[in-house]
């Protein structure tokens, strides 16, 4: 009896005898997705629908459009007008703002910090007359839209466990994503495409590289975590047919493939081969919905226009409005990285040219969103994993953690608001400061989820997205 309960439970024995029909269940189904889909048919897959419950009416929103800026753009060139500062370039940095505080690069400056002033113009836009650099007069057209906050602090200087915090909200690697919390909480509205999908752009600047491991479940089940997107060509590679495939060879080896897959589900029972037959059924519909999403033949001239794009040339405005189309398919979580803002020198021009990377892109998603009634159960969040200082780094700025922006747009934020506010250098949060925590607080708040009570248990502890941080920053929310 004991060998027996031994070889039901041995992780090595279903890998060892359940893992070929598996994977050779998968590759039939790349093949022919309508015969394996077929084949599969007496294969029951449990549907998740999360497991936090929300009332109706508790939650504000339906899914997150997070566009992120990684590099860490300068808020002193884009959201945060600092005058004072433009009087102090040149001129020594104020000890007692950096005495003791941590820099990363100009550390070993301590003691020559010279002040930089901003480099762009800012100007007022909308009726509201939110500040915004005049580098980003796309972004100023919905400044009626879109709340800024300027109190925003992280804790890791460096990009990687910077962009590891912002997403999983520790900068300890394995964690789950925000996408994966959100998914393993309450689902997915899409059945034929992935819950939580990621795309890529780059330039303008340094091209800091972004790791896959920003988007992972970490201890959450598999299932959650993201699904990267290719920009350019098929966006899911294989996702098509090979020519010359023999239907009906294909159909007997499925055929023998589900006998396997029934046999193993009786004798070992075990829930991840279901999980793996779910993930599979979900590969064979995206062999039809991710050729659909990439026909851009019914999007009409003024939306193309209106994003700057054709539409598959790799580009930000490109993602944006696949983002769009992934929004009405009902993807929950939709992250767009933009690699470029890392201006150690330069910043002028740097970001500028980056600016005009993400510029007309973002603005359109907000305007075609809100047009098509979207917006209001959608949220936006525009900002990268840190700031920039407002000492010079030559002609750049170096990693800032104390003070930097990001906005939100969208259900259940204020439009045309700023919240919080950085010295009149620009150096640390002195009004109202917001950390990362706070945001993850928030938009789980905005979904109608208590960020305390979305735990999960793992190695004998209750992990959530906030860990033992976070508070909801209601003032912001409409």
């Amino acid at each position: 009896m004991q060998n027996s309960l031994a070889s039901h439970l041995c992780r090595r024995t279903f890998l060892r005898q359940g893992s070929y029909g598996i994977g050779a269940a998968a590759l039939a189904a790349m093949l022919d997705p309508s015969q394996a889909s077929s084949a599969d048919s007496n294969i029951e897959v449990p549907e998740w629908n999360g497991i936090y419950p929300v009332k109706n009416g508790a939650g504000r929103i339906k899914r997150v459009i997070h566009l992120c800026m990684a590099g860490g753009p300068s808020h002193l060139e884009t959201l945060d007008p600092k005058p004072e500062l433009g009087k102090m370039d040149g001129k020594p940095m104020p000890k007692s703002y950096t005495e003791g505080k941590q820099i990363a690069q100009l550390q070993g400056q301590a003691n020559n910090l010279k002040c930089l002033g901003p480099q762009h113009e800012f100007k007022r836009f909308g009726k509201s007359g939110l500040e915004i650099s005049s580098i980003l007069p796309e972004i100023g057209s919905i400044a009626d839209d879109i709340c800024v906050i300027r109190s925003m602090q992280t804790d890791q200087i460096n990009h990687d466990p910077a962009h590891t915090l912002m997403n999983t909200g520790t900068s300890i690697p394995g964690r789950p994503s925000m996408g994966s919390w959100l998914l393993y909480g309450l689902g997915s509205e899409c059945d034929n495409l992935p819950g939580y999908v990621v795309l890529t752009s780059v330039g303008g600047g340094q091209s800091q590289p972004i790791a896959a491991r920003q988007w992972h479940s970490g201890f959450l089940p598999s299932r959650f975590q993201g699904v990267e997107f290719r920009s350019q060509g098929d966006p899911v590679l294989y996702v098509n047919s090979p020519k010359g495939v023999n239907l009906k060879s294909q159909r007997e080896v499925i055929r023998a493939v589900q006998s396997l897959n029934d046999v193993g589900n009786a004798t070992y029972q075990d829930p991840e081969i279901a999980t793996r037959i779910a993930q599979y059924e979900l590969a064979f519909k995206m062999q039809t919905s991710t050729p659909e999403l990439m026909d851009l033949s019914n999007e009409p001239q003024h939306i193309l226009d209106l994003y700057g794009t054709k539409g598959g040339d790799g580009s930000f405005a490109s993602n944006c409005l696949l983002a769009r189309r992934l929004a009405e398919r009902g993807v929950r979580f939709i992250q767009l990285y933009h690699r470029g803002w890392d201006h150690h020198g330069g910043i002028k021009g740097g970001s500028q040219t980056t600016a005009k990377f993400v510029d007309k892109g973002t603005a359109a998603l907000v305007k075609d969103l809100k047009q098509r009634g979207m917006l209001d159960e959608t949220l936006i969040i525009w900002g990268g994993e840190f700031g920039r200082t407002p000492m010079a780094q030559g002609s750049g700025r170096d990693h800032h953690i104390m003070g930097f922006s990001c906005w939100m747009a969208g259900g259940g934020v204020k439009p045309g608001f700023s919240w919080g506010a950085t010295d009149e250098l620009g150096y640390s949060a002195v009004e109202n400061k917001v950390h990362v925590h706070d945001l993850h607080a928030t938009m789980l708040h905005l979904f109608g989820i208590d960020h305390k009570r979305l735990t999960y248990r793992f190695q004998g502890r209750d992990f959530r997205l906030t860990d033992v941080h976070g508070n909801v920053v209601k003032e912001i929310l409409a």
